[in-house]
This record gives structure tokens, C-alpha cells and sequence, in this order.
């Protein structure tokens, strides 16, 4: 491709992720200063907030909104899409992957690519966002402003192929985010008329409940791969550096035991012991309850015993 129909095809990508993905050079791990425009404009946006000021209503908005993602991220895009730790119909499969997808976090069959290859490569050289491998920054953020890190395997994923609404997401998997920020603008517009006592408005309310909440979101998720490989403890001995880790853990509703999720994947809890949080988890429990999901996949005896014996051993030596 010439210069000028690279530049037009990364644009393209920026509302169409499959635009011109025959020209697409998988490999390349350079940076991509065209793609990643929108992904800095999101973080310059924050900024913004001098101009709009604060409210309450409007930080409350944006942590309410961060928690409600972060949710459908972890569970959903990591333990249902990556994993398939539970079971759910496809209409609540549409509605979390739409509620994923407004995180700005690309599409849920992309995510799950991704993170199926990093399971089968974790630390490894083929590892794409490992910190062991190209550094703290890279496996943070840096992963994703290549070629490499957009592109997708279909390979990985053809488990979701067959699901037309999951690949209509996917493709174009910033058309939610753009109506995510277009009804949160409303509704703060709304909101300035109907209850000004809120002290709130349309610009205000997508400054902190979509900029703001959105590169937390994504700080907060990223996290897993850059500080939860370097940073925290290792009850188990697998063969990448993972590790469990409180505080990430908190921030992450349940993702920082990731020690614990590299031994055994395939279940739903990623919490081993009583004392290890995972609001995920919880929040799955709870959607099974009522209907919503099902079949979730326990720890099995095993593991369990396993992680009873470590942490035994442990005290011992203490």
C-alpha cells in the first residue's frame, strides 16, 4: 500500500476493524501513531475536567459506570468470552458484550483472541504484553498501539464466530463507546434541566462518567498484565511469572489472584480461599441466583487441596 492508502486504512480502522485487514502486517510491534490517535484523544480528554468543574453526582456517575464495565470485562470478556468458566443465553451474551464493548476495550472476540494466545505464551517470547519479555511500559500500554495488538486470530476464536451480533460488535467495536458518550451527554443534559440541583450537565457528566471512567477502566484492566507478572506473591509454581496480588485484586473486582487463575483457568472463582476477595465472582454467584448465568465451573477438590497444602507449608516455615 502507498503511503496515502495506509494512512486512509488506519483511519478506516478507527471505525471499522476489519478495513483493509489484508494489508494488515501482524507482526509489526512498531508504534502506530495514526491508529492510536483516538486512544490518546481519550486520555487528553480527561483534561476537559478543568473546564467542566466537578460534582458528586458526576464522580459518583463515573465509578458507578467503572464498576458496572469492570464487571462486564471480568466477567464476561475474561471468564465467559476468554474461558467459558459459566454458561448464559445469548441474549444476556449480547447485553454484557455490548457493556464490554462500551469500555473502549475493543471488541469481545478480539479480547478473547488476545488473551487465549497470551494463556498459551504466557512470559514467553511470543507473549505480546509480557513485562519479562519488552519491559514494564510495553506490556502496559505499548502492546496496544502496534499492528500486532490490533490485529486478531480468528483461529482462536471460532468457538464465537457464529454469533452475527458478536462479530458485528466486534468489527465495529467503537460504535458503542460513541453511544455510550452520546447518552450519557443526554442524560446529563437532562438531568441539568429536571434536578439542577445535582449540579451536574451533559458535558460535565461524559467528562468524568466516560473520559475520566473509561482510562481508569482501561489503567485498571492493562494492570493485569504489566503489574500482576511482577508484582505480589506466587503460591503456585507455573511456568510464567504470575502472580496474586490484594491490591490489584480490589481495583480489578477479583482479577489481581492471577497466580491463582494462571494454575487453574477453567474456574469460574479466581479467589482460591475465603479471605482472597473476588467481586466478580460474587457478582456471578448472585446473576446465577436469579437466572442470568449458569453452570458456573467450581475449583475442583483437587486444587483446592493443593492450595491447602501451600498455604499450610507456608505457615510453617513463618
Amino acid at each position: 500500500m502507498t503511503r496515502v492508502q495506509n494512512l486512509l486504512a488506519n483511519i478506516l480502522r478507527w471505525f471499522d476493524s476489519n478495513a483493509h485487514s489484508d494489508h494488515l502486517d501482524t507482526s509489526s510491534r512498531s508504534f502506530n501513531f495514526i491508529r492510536v490517535i483516538p486512544f490518546i484523544a481519550l486520555h487528553l480528554a480527561c483534561a476537559l475536567v478543568i473546564v467542566t468543574g466537578t460534582s458528586m453526582f458526576a464522580v459518583g456517575f463515573a465509578m458507578a459506570f467503572f464498576i458496572a464495565r469492570m464487571f462486564a470485562i471480568t466477567g464476561f470478556y475474561h471468564r465467559y468470552f476468554s474461558h467459558k468458566t459459566f454458561k448464559t443465553n445469548r441474549f444476556w451474551q449480547f447485553i454484557f458484550a455490548v457493556v464490554g464493548a462500551s469500555a473502549a476495550q475493543r471488541g469481545p472476540l478480539w479480547w478473547a483472541a488476545h488473551h487465549r494466545h497470551h494463556h498459551q505464551h504466557s512470559d514467553d517470547p511470543e507473549d505480546l504484553h509480557s513485562p519479562h519479555q519488552n519491559g514494564f511500559w510495553w506490556s502496559h500500554v505499548g502492546w496496544f498501539t502496534c499492528d500486532a495488538g490490533f490485529a486478531m486470530d480468528e483461529r482462536r476464536v471460532r468457538d464465537w464466530l457464529k454469533f452475527p451480533e458478536l462479530r458485528l460488535i466486534n468489527r465495529f467495536d467503537s460504535l458503542v463507546p460513541m453511544a455510550a458518550i452520546i447518552a450519557i451527554y443526554l442524560l446529563g443534559e437532562g438531568l441539568a434541566a429536571w434536578a439542577p440541583g445535582l449540579g451536574t450537565n451533559g458535558f460535565q457528566l461524559v467528562v468524568w462518567g466516560f473520559f475520566i471512567s473509561t482510562v481508569a477502566l482501561f489503567h485498571a484492566t492493562v494492570s493485569i498484565n504489566s503489574l500482576a507478572h511482577v508484582w505480589g506473591s506466587r503460591r503456585f509454581e507455573t511456568s510464567d511469572d504470575s502472580r496474586n496480588n490484594f491490591w490489584l485484586a480490589l481495583i480489578t473486582l477479583g482479577e489481581g489472584w492471577h497466580n491463582n487463575h494462571h494454575r487453574w483457568p477453567q474456574s469460574v472463582r479466581q479467589g482460591f480461599r475465603w479471605y482472597e476477595i473476588d467481586l466478580t465472582y460474587y457478582i456471578l454467584w448472585a446473576l446465577e441466583k436469579i437466572g442470568i448465568v449458569h453452570d458456573l465451573n467450581p475449583l475442583p477438590r483437587h486444587i483446592q487441596e493443593e492450595t491447602y497444602r501451600i498455604d499450610q507449608a507456608r505457615r510453617r516455615r513463618t
